[in-house]
């Protein structure tokens, strides 16, 4: 059965880095687009970044130059490595495989399979 388990969220000052990590389970992982995307507090879920294999990636303006995704097939794991944290990136950051019929998507919809989530808080 897919599972994708993500870890690597805390707390940190403005400024900090980070580095989340998804693994997925029950998936040949190099065929797969992968996905991050966040929820803030009373927010709507939001994309991130994604990555397509080989190593095609796309980032939201808003983390474009700060947040880098990156992915290791041996590991079947995927990773969005944060830097220069802002207050406003406190969410719930979630990984998800994209469905196979999409090349790229930023739409949370065309995803279909997700992990729990992990809280990153940014804050003094």
């Amino acid at each position: 059965q897919d599972h994708l388990v993500e870890s690597g969220g805390g707390l940190v000052q403005p400024g900090a880095s980070l580095r989340l990590s998804c693994v997925v389970y029950g998936r040949t992982f190099s065929d797969l687009g992968m996905g991050w995307f966040r929820q803030g507090p009373g927010k709507e879920r939001e994309f991130v970044a994604q990555i397509s294999p080989p190593d095609r990636t796309h980032y939201a303006d808003s983390v474009r130059g700060r947040f880098t995704i990156s992915r290791d097939n041996a590991k079947s794991t995927v990773y969005l490595e944060m830097n220069a944290l802002k207050p406003e990136d406190t969410a719930v950051y979630y990984c998800a495989i994209r469905r196979p019929d999409y090349s790229a998507s930023t739409y949370s919809g065309h995803y279909n399979y997700w992990g729990q989530g992990t809280q990153v808080t940014v804050s003094s």
